[in-house]
């Protein structure tokens, strides 16, 4: 199993994916490497990815730096010892409060063990983790790229992904159903690192003057 640990994997990944694909490499000239987004692998790491859902980067880094002052360590017991109304002043809204109080409960339960995550293949951390309420696809990709390291996760439901291909690709619109895999098929092993490198582009041309 090819794992995207640290940076030098990350990069070694770009390197063999740049040399092979030629709309990777455009991309990688305007960005450089990315950065690596490690993040832990366990219920603290799960929370981070849902509070970052469908909000700016700056206010997920608020929200999370309230969760952190009022929470100490963010664990389930942490979540289950605050009301929703609690959580809620904290800035997460209430499908989030839902999702955290979920996921707290089927770590406890046993449902979800974040130890055995790590040796289990990818299909069974994504059957596992979208077996719990509020936990879609996209959440479970992201728990395994960031969190788990698997270098060949694909998060096809992901926007900004979609743009970039359109944008690197020069297609009329974003890519849609079948093709949103498809247009990845040809990065396996490391496609989890080329969205990692789009994900950067995608930066890039959000930044006016900087494609110019």
């Amino acid at each position: 199993m090819v794992q995207l640990k640290a940076q030098d994997d990350l990069d070694r990944a770009v390197t063999i994916l740049t040399a092979r694909c030629p709309d990777l490499a455009r991309a990688h000239q305007v960005t450089g490497f990315p950065a690596i987004r490690q993040r832990s692998a366990d219920f603290e790491g799960l929370a981070t990815i849902v509070v970052a859902q469908q909000v700016s980067t700056a206010s997920a880094r608020s929200i999370w730096q309230r969760i952190k002052d009022e929470l100490g360590s963010v664990t389930p017991e942490a979540i289950m010892r605050r009301d929703d109304d609690a959580l809620r002043t904290l800035g997460l809204s209430k499908p989030k409060v839902r999702t955290l109080r979920c996921a707290a409960q089927a770590a406890q339960s046993g449902e979800v063990d974040f130890g055995m995550l790590e040796r289990l293949p990818s299909d069974d951390v994504h059957q596992c983790l979208t077996a719990v309420t509020g936990i879609g696809p996209w959440t479970a990709d992201i728990y395994l790229l960031f969190c788990l390291g698997r270098a060949d996760i694909w998060p096809a439901g992901d926007l900004a992904l979609m743009e970039a291909i359109r944008h690197l690709r020069d297609l009329d619109t974003v890519p849609e159903g079948d093709d949103r895999i498809r247009h990845a098929d040809a990065w396996h092993p490391y496609r989890g690192a080329a969205a990692l490198l789009l994900w950067a582009y995608y930066g890039a041309i959000k930044r006016p003057g900087t494609l110019a």
